[in-house]
């Protein structure tokens, strides 16, 4: 991962020093404010240097801003990832009672409004979203801030009304993708002979959808929530711009602009780690909910 994210940086056009210093600096300057910054070296001979900083937690220091780049990819993370669990607290209990709800209506109304309802949120863009947000809650309502950008030193219960706005915004994007996996999941176990059996023995309906049905039903909804953490981390730079949110995908975002190799390369790294990090839990809940999984890698 690390070689295709370096690699992926080195070949973005433009000259690193050109891009400091403006397009009508002198050539001297951009020659040697390029080999102040070693961008003039062998494309391995930098690799090394920088992977070898990244293994001892040493991540460089951002050419454009000229301080750590842990000194500004750890803060925006840390927005990032704020945001990312209010979205998927919200989201995540809204879209499997959904789906659930759904499944258990196979057929009606309930479903097809529940279905279509989420699909038709899932396609509209997320700046879409955002102003229809902005616009009903902050002009009309006048109920929430239209920054996400909570003032410095805000309790809990602040930061998370700043951030309610872009929080629901995701809400209306992933609404659908969940329901849908749940409303599958859901339907399949319904159908399958371990329910049968459990309704044969005369359970109590809400022990077989709670002990058969749930627990069967999530595994292709864990899935797809651990898919969207990426996406949810680095991902939102439309709605960070909208909503004045310092979080990774704008650092990101401007670090390409700008050519600033060690804040780009180290910021995409910590992304994919996390994805990495989110798909290994959702292997471990698939392990814990599906015991045959760890049956069949035991064999």
């Amino acid at each position: 991962m690390s070689v295709i994210v370096f690699l992926g940086a080195q070949i973005l056009p433009g000259d690193v020093a050109r891009r400091i210093l403006g397009p009508f600096a002198d050539p001297g300057a951009v020659a040697a404010l390029n080999e102040e910054l070693g961008t003039d070296r062998n494309l391995f001979v930098r690799y090394g240097d920088w992977i070898g900083g990244v293994v001892q937690g040493d991540l460089g220091e951002s050419y454009a801003q000229r301080r750590p780049v842990s000194d500004i990819v750890g803060p925006a993370l840390e927005n990032s990832a704020k945001l990312a669990v209010l979205a998927f607290i919200i989201v995540v209990p809204l879209g499997i009672l959904g789906g659930v709800f759904a499944a258990l209506n196979e057929g009606r109304f309930r479903d097809r409004f529940i279905s279509v309802g989420g699909l038709s949120a899932t396609v509209v863009p997320e700046f879409v979203w955002a102003v229809v947000l902005i616009v009903v809650f902050a002009l009309w309502v006048d109920f929430l801030p239209v920054t996400a950008q909570a003032p410095a030193g805000a309790s809990i219960f602040t930061e998370v009304r700043y951030l309610l706005l872009p929080a629901l915004c995701l809400v209306f994007i992933l609404f659908g993708y969940i329901a849908r996996m749940a409303r599958a999941g859901t339907i399949e176990a319904l159908d399958a002979d371990f329910t049968r059996t459990a309704i044969l023995k005369g359970l109590p309906r809400r022990t077989v959808l709670g002990r058969h049905v749930l627990r069967n039903s999530l595994l292709p909804t864990i899935a797809v929530i651990a898919t969207q953490t990426g996406y949810l981390i680095s991902g939102l730079v439309v709605i960070e711009l909208i909503f004045n949110y310092q979080g990774i995908g704008q650092v990101i975002f401007r670090a390409a602009q700008q050519k600033d190799f060690p804040l780009l390369q180290s910021a995409v790294l910590l992304v994919g780690m996390v994805y990495l990090a989110a798909t290994l839990v959702a292997d471990i809940l698939y392990s814990l909910l599906n015991p045959r999984i760890r049956l069949a890698a035991e064999r």
